[in-house]
């Protein structure tokens, strides 16, 4: 007779089942921990917030009757219009409407592309010259208006450029033209312009390094199609 014959398996399945809730519990209690694990030594990366882009650095004129040769000054953190411009618009056009079109004297400027895209549309730009001031940018919203403001070299020091855009919006001010009042400026507090230190890019920009990588200024035989709408009255 076999020795096994008469014993009950009931305890043997028990026994098995029991080891094998044993095994799950401390598997679940392993996973447990290197959950906790995780979420003590990992913690969630915060959401960066958004970085709002820098104002455009701006003084326009007041409403009056008489608006003389400039309508307010703008300066420009670099030479990069592609850059640039959305920021000027972003300020003008709830004030003057829509801007739509741009010119500049290529003297200053060393690549001018034909398009720049903004919030919500395109401005075309234009280049002039000898008809617009090297220190000049012309601005036109269609079916509003037109305005020039001087440009205030990028590399002013703090204190010429607030004295260039308090005189630019003062409409008690001389009628100057942009190139003669910063000449003017220049004259009266010794100082150039220019003379103010340059960030490291705004150095290599300045001295040629743009120029020398980009594409120069375009040749072009004549003016733009929408010209005749400029040169009148420069």
């Amino acid at each position: 007779m076999d020795s096994t014959e008469g014993i009950s398996y009931t305890g043997y399945h028990a026994g098995s089942f029991l080891a094998q809730d044993e095994t799950r519990a401390a598997a679940e209690a392993a996973r447990r921990r290197v959950r906790i694990m995780s979420a003590t030594l990992l913690p969630p990366l915060p959401h960066p917030e958004p970085v709002a882009a820098p104002a455009a650095r701006l003084a326009l004129k007041t409403d009056g009757t008489s608006r003389g040769l400039l309508d307010g000054a703008w300066w420009p953190r670099s030479r990069d219009l592609l850059s640039e411009l959305p920021e000027l618009t972003d300020v003008l056009d709830p004030l003057w409407g829509r801007i739509t079109r741009v010119a500049v004297n290529p003297e200053h400027w060393p690549v001018i592309p034909r398009q720049v895209p903004v919030d919500g549309h395109v401005v075309k730009v234009g280049w002039f010259t000898p008809e617009i001031d090297p220190h000049k940018l012309l601005l036109l919203s269609y079916g509003t208006g037109r305005w020039d403001l001087l440009v205030i070299p990028p590399e002013t020091g703090a204190e010429s450029a607030a004295r260039l855009m308090a005189a630019a919006s003062d409409y008690d001010g001389p009628p100057l033209t942009a190139s003669a009042l910063i000449a003017a400026d220049e004259a009266r507090h010794g100082v150039s312009a220019t003379d103010g230190p340059l960030a490291p890019d705004e150095a290599w920009e300045y001295e040629g390094g743009a120029s020398a990588v980009s594409a120069a200024v375009p040749e072009q035989t004549g003016p733009p199609s929408w010209a005749s709408h400029l040169i009148s009255g420069m």
